[in-house]
């Protein structure tokens, strides 16, 4: 049996949170959460903003989810962007965790 919790090892689970900030098309500052699910290839991510959705396709890595976001963000004109884990399952990290910046 896994040593891993419950929630870990649930496919289509949210398993981490990250939260998202940067400068939104209209130049104001957003902060959004990106989801992260697990699901049977890998790793999924979705963030919404405003009435815009934006999903990943399955990546093997959590990084790799989350970047594709990024790019999908930038392709619409978001720029400024980093990212940092808050949620790792029910555990909350957010202070503790450095941020990843995106350049422009």
């Amino acid at each position: 049996m896994s040593t891993l919790p419950l929630l870990f090892r649930v496919r289509n689970a949210v398993i981490e949170r990250h939260q998202l900030e940067g400068i939104d098309p209209s130049e104001r500052y957003f902060n959004r959460s990106i989801m992260v699910k697990r699901v049977d290839r890998g790793y999924t991510a979705k963030v919404i903003y405003e009435a815009l959705e934006v999903e990943s396709g399955t990546h093997p890595t959590v990084a790799g989810a989350i970047r594709e976001i990024v790019d999908k963000l930038k392709s619409l004109g978001f720029t400024h962007m980093r990212t940092r884990l808050n949620f790792k399952g029910q555990k909350y990290l957010a202070e503790k965790e450095s941020w990843v910046d995106y350049p422009d």
